[in-house]
């Protein structure tokens, strides 16, 4: 893989040598979170980088320190997206060629966004349902070609080139207490975290995964890196298998303490920023403010850094994360409900069964035969999740006969 650990990290110098390339993001007091966590809340944002993420920083400072040879004959890299655009960028940048391969279900946007950043210099392959599914393949076809792989997130000059994030945090902030990181493999945890650590050791670092690709948190309870069998992909800028062997090991000195937060809620977080600030996050960009409500206690009346991490957001997606916000917060609730064969019967769901402020967002009757109609899928969403226990109630009055469908995981994502 072409990883090096043997490299001396130095993200001061390193910036040095990127700076020419990237933005200075800002670091944003935010008004709205600090009065709310009663703490100085400021907000890095690496969403208004050059390619919309900090990955840049770790892909330009690594193709940088390439030979003359490794040029010559090309570099690969496998990315969910924000990496690829970094690499695509820096290929363009250097003049090199370049061959990126993503997981299928990369949103159409980053995939866009990847090719008009690395014009003709690059080569993109989408293989795979997840990223350690074309990491596979993309290892395979550095080999087979003699070319240099260009890791995401496992390797010295990578993880040094993340770690510029914190020296421009510390510069803004000399007296940051906390800073609050997103996690996917751990590249950016592990630079930042090395750098507060080399210049000021009582800054602490906190980390935050998507509840459903823990993967770092369940190496720091194995104590050693491990595969997780399944991962929720939503989160696809931290949607990875396996942390790396370098980044645990960096992660487990620098990082104090993990926190996992649900896929809805950070859909909700999106939502805030967006309403709020005008910030439009990605996923993964919006963990660490989405993390907040977990570490309130220990940010109280401390100056508190939170990296957004990216805005590459496609908004054909909107859809998918207000829906899945919705659930999250409890406003949003599936049935399937067998109506009796009798007039009137719809009517009386409607008139008596729904309450004031309910609404039918989903009503689909689902066949049995072609001749026989079986029970309706019916979708509602309630002003207030405390809404739901009454309406609950309410079939149960009407005699309905009905199965709450979001208390069953596997009917959820069959039907849903």
């Amino acid at each position: 893989m072409n990883e090096r650990s043997d490299l001396k990290i130095d993200s001061v110098s390193a910036l040095k040598r990127i700076q020419s390339v990237i933005n200075r993001t800002p670091l944003q007091k935010n008004a709205r979170l600090s009065k709310k966590y009663e703490a100085s809340i400021y907000l890095k944002r690496e969403d208004m980088q050059v390619v919309r993420s900090y990955k840049l920083r770790g892909a330009f400072n690594k193709i940088s320190r390439l030979t003359n040879d490794e040029r010559k004959k090309g570099v690969v890299c496998a990315s969910a997206g924000n990496h690829a655009q970094g690499f695509a960028f820096s290929c363009k940048n250097q003049q090199i060629k370049g061959v990126i391969f993503m997981p299928s279900h990369t949103p159409k946007q980053k995939i866009d966004q990847t090719a008009m950043f690395g014009g003709d210099f690059i080569e993109i392959i989408l293989v795979g349902d997840t990223f350690d599914d074309c990491l596979r393949e993309a290892l395979i076809y550095t080999d087979q070609h003699e070319m240099t792989f260009i890791p995401p997130f496992d390797d010295s000059a990578v993880i040094e080139g993340q770690g510029t994030v914190g020296v421009e945090i510390l510069e803004d902030l000399p007296d940051v207490d906390i800073v609050l990181l997103p996690i996917g493999g751990g590249g950016l945890a592990s630079g930042v975290g090395h750098y507060f650590h080399e210049a000021k050791s009582d800054t602490v670092c906190y980390g935050v995964e998507p509840l459903g690709a823990a993967c770092m948190q369940s190496a720091f309870s194995a104590k050693e890196p491990i595969t997780l069998d399944h991962i929720n992909t939503f989160v696809d800028g931290a949607a990875v298998k396996r942390a790396g062997t370098l980044t645990f090991a960096y992660c487990q000195k620098y990082i104090s303490r993990i926190e996992l937060v649900p896929e809805g809620k950070v859909c909700s977080t999106i939502l805030e920023l967006y309403n709020h600030e005008a910030i439009v996050a990605e996923p993964a960009g919006a963990l660490t403010v989405a993390a907040l409500d977990a570490y309130k206690d220990v940010i109280k009346g401390k100056k508190v850094a939170c990296i957004v991490s990216g805005g590459n957001n496609d908004f054909d997606r909107m859809a998918e994360i207000k829906e899945l916000s919705l659930q999250y917060e409890g406003k949003k609730h599936y049935f399937l409900v067998n109506f009796p064969q009798r007039p009137g019967a719809l009517r009386l769901f409607v008139t008596e069964v729904l309450g004031e402020h309910d609404d039918i967002t989903r009503f689909e009757f689902i066949k049995k035969t072609e001749r026989e109609r079986g029970p309706a899928l019916v979708g509602i969403e309630l002003r207030s999740p405390e809404d739901y226990d009454s309406l609950v109630e309410r079939m149960k009055e009407k005699r309905f006969d009905f199965k709450e469908i979001n208390r069953d995981q596997t009917l959820f994502e069959y039907l849903i």
